[in-house]
């Protein structure tokens, strides 16, 4: 097509401003929210209210969120798609983000009410299908209103944001008093903290005749990326799904070996507490990590080392298994994860192939989010009851970690 790119599919060139990126950020806060406060807390309380007898508690949990993040594998590079193809007068993203944030705040009230496997399994797929639609549009957001030297900094307050919904939500959780009250609490999040940037913050529209086609065929297809002719973002996404599937080893059954192994005496209270201290350090390298590399205009080193603190800091609880090597593992990854989250973040948006598509690509890079957690829960299962327990968990969590922080090498089109 002749003539010049509209605003939603050129490339960005002014900075994005405090408040955009502000509302942004607690948009973004809000749905790690509504999925951590599950995730840490609420759901592997009610796989164990729930577990039929003679079925273990960890088995019952691996197949709740196995199941969701299955669902969460197609969902993000979906609705990723159709976001990229929605020429509303509301713009390309934020009805998705409004609609995800209302349809994941209903699911988690289903899960609140859930008395029995089958229905957490449905419950907790509907938060995973909701709440990554929001997460797709919100993530898009950023190469869409974004130059590449500021990304590294937005990112950074995108990680923050998600840190303090990760502490959120598993606040939330725990001082609700109840299973049922934690996911109506989270639920509330979701929603109030998603409004500003629907409500205050225009999106650019995409004119209807440049909007890309839409078939079956053309969706499916897109979820392919070849790695062959674009070969930087295919070691980009590599490095991102192993350094999220050693976190996700490390974090699945937190609560079990706070209770059963170093027998805490309130281990949703120790998850609490080790989320605070993560938070904490993370929160004190998320932006200044994006900044600095902004700064130096250059990613990999970053990731890099990131990934290196965060094998050490796994590897600490498989070595040191007391109280306070858990603190210790928590200050260490929380200052590991939080360079890697905004440079990591920056990186991926500069191996973008085309603006007309960032969301359905980006989805598709989300999948190395998503991934690890069904295979976190597939490998976690039998090392932990099979193969070595929690210290050969730890193990192999640090393992992989260290070798996607080395993959990061292989990129060649970006410092």
């Amino acid at each position: 097509m002749s003539g010049p790119a509209p605003e939603a599919l050129a490339e960005p060139s002014r900075k994005a401003g405090r408040a955009w990126t502000a509302a942004l950020s607690l948009g973004n806060g809000a749905i790690w929210a509504g999925w951590y406060g599950p995730l840490q807390i609420l759901l592997a309380w009610q796989a164990a209210e729930l577990a039929p007898p003679g079925t273990p508690k960890e088995s019952v949990l691996a197949w709740v969120t196995g199941a969701g993040a299955v669902v969460s594998l197609v969902a993000n590079p979906l609705f990723g798609a159709l976001s990229d193809r929605t020429a509303s007068r509301f713009g390309r993203r934020t009805p998705w983000i409004a609609a995800g944030a209302a349809g994941g705040a209903g699911a988690l009230v289903l899960l609140a009410g859930a008395g029995s496997v089958p229905v957490m399994v449905l419950g907790w797929c509907l938060v995973q299908l909701t709440l990554n639609a929001a997460f797709a549009a919100i993530t898009a957001a950023v190469p869409d209103r974004v130059p590449r030297g500021q990304r590294g900094a937005v990112g950074g307050w995108l990680g923050a944001a998600q840190i303090l919904g990760v502490v959120a939500g598993t606040g939330l959780a725990t001082v609700a008093g109840t299973v049922a009250a934690g996911y109506l609490a989270c639920a509330g999040f979701v929603v109030l903290g998603t409004l500003p940037y629907v409500l205050a913050h225009r999106d650019p529209v995409l004119p209807a005749e440049r909007r890309p086609a839409l078939s079956l065929r053309i969706l499916v297809a897109g979820f392919w990326i070849s790695p062959r002719r674009h070969p930087d973002l295919g070691w980009a996404w590599l490095t991102r799904f192993l350094i999220n599937l050693g976190n996700a080893l490390a974090l699945l059954y937190l609560l079990y070996y706070l209770r059963d192994v170093l027998h805490r005496p309130d281990p949703g209270g120790g998850v609490l507490v080790l989320t605070a201290v993560n938070g904490v350090t993370l929160l004190g390298t998320v932006v200044v990590g994006g900044l600095w590399s902004d700064r130096v205009g250059r990613r990999q080193p970053f990731v890099l080392w990131a990934g290196v603190i965060m094998t050490v800091a796994t590897g600490l609880l498989a070595g040191w298994q007391t109280w306070p090597g858990a603190l210790c593992a928590a200050a260490l990854l929380g200052v590991g994860f939080g360079v890697f989250t905004s440079v990591d973040f920056a990186l991926m948006t500069q191996v973008l192939p085309a603006a007309a598509h960032r969301g359905k690509d980006l989805g598709v890079i989300n999948i190395a989010n998503a991934l690890p957690q069904v295979a976190a829960p597939a490998l976690a299962a039998p090392v932990v009851h099979h193969l070595g327990g929690y210290r050969m968990l730890y193990a192999l969590a640090a393992a992989v970690g260290l070798v996607g922080a080395l993959l990061v090498r292989r990129i060649r089109g970006v410092a």
